[in-house]
């Protein structure tokens, strides 16, 4: 075969966020503990990275610190340009708030009960700054294309786990962010519900958001991307 007809590999996706050597370490009555040690990540637009391994692994730990609610004892992180590490508690909560989506384990943690379905995007669009934020029908439309159009007018406490939990990570969309991390969204659901916010999750990476999950539920690992595991706090794949 000449040259001119040979096929070329296609270069890896760039990371659109990194993690470099993250390490934290918590304190124990008789010593301590090491959750993560010397991890790094990287995450490309557009992809599905789940981070697997067994409970106590390190896994939250990590999207933690990736998602600047917690800062590691030594280690970079780099989201887009922005160094997060080097940020100020105050300046990451603003940041996380306007920049990026974050979901929560349990669904009620994403909701707020005083809102219907829509409204929940409507609020969250308060919350990252909006102004003006986006209408109800707005709202309605977006939880249509997300397959969620039949919850717009529903309470929140009217629907499923199931449901609640792809309302928030529409709720985490809100204003497409290039970035949505989520911890064990399918911990708390059956094998349907958990297939059906698979498909909300891949409608976000079709769009170019980078969706970061930390998880051991096998459907969720097989649809990734990018599986990243890891053990005793060490990144071992």
């Amino acid at each position: 075969m000449s040259r001119g007809t040979d096929v070329q590999p296609a270069p890896p996706a760039v990371p659109f966020a990194m993690v470099r050597g993250a390490t934290r370490r918590f304190a124990t009555l008789d010593g301590h503990v090491d959750a993560l040690v010397d991890v790094d990540l990287d995450v490309a637009a557009g992809e599905l990275t789940v981070v697997a391994g067994p409970s106590g692994s390190g896994k939250s730990t990590l999207l933690s610190i990736l998602a600047g609610l917690e800062r590691g004892d030594r280690g970079e992180v780099t989201v887009g340009s922005l160094r997060v590490d080097r940020l100020s508690t105050r300046a990451r909560r603003t940041w996380r708030r306007t920049e990026i989506g974050v979901v929560m384990p349990r669904p009620s943690d994403n909701l707020t009960v005083v809102h219907d379905a829509a409204g929940n995007l409507v609020w969250s669009d308060v919350l990252r700054g909006a102004r003006p934020p986006m209408s109800v029908d707005d709202a309605r439309r977006r939880l249509d294309e997300l397959g969620l159009g039949e919850v717009g007018a529903r309470s929140i406490p009217q629907l499923s786990g199931g449901e609640q939990m792809r309302l928030a990570f529409a709720c985490a969309a809100v204003g497409d962010p290039p970035l949505v991390v989520a911890d064990e969204p399918t911990a708390s659901l059956d094998s349907e519900s958990g297939h059906v916010l698979l498909t909300v999750i891949r409608r976000l990476t079709a769009s170019g958001t980078a969706v970061v999950v930390a998880s051991h539920d096998p459907e969720l690992v097989d649809a990734a991307d990018v599986v990243v595991r890891l053990d005793d706090g060490r990144r071992i794949s």
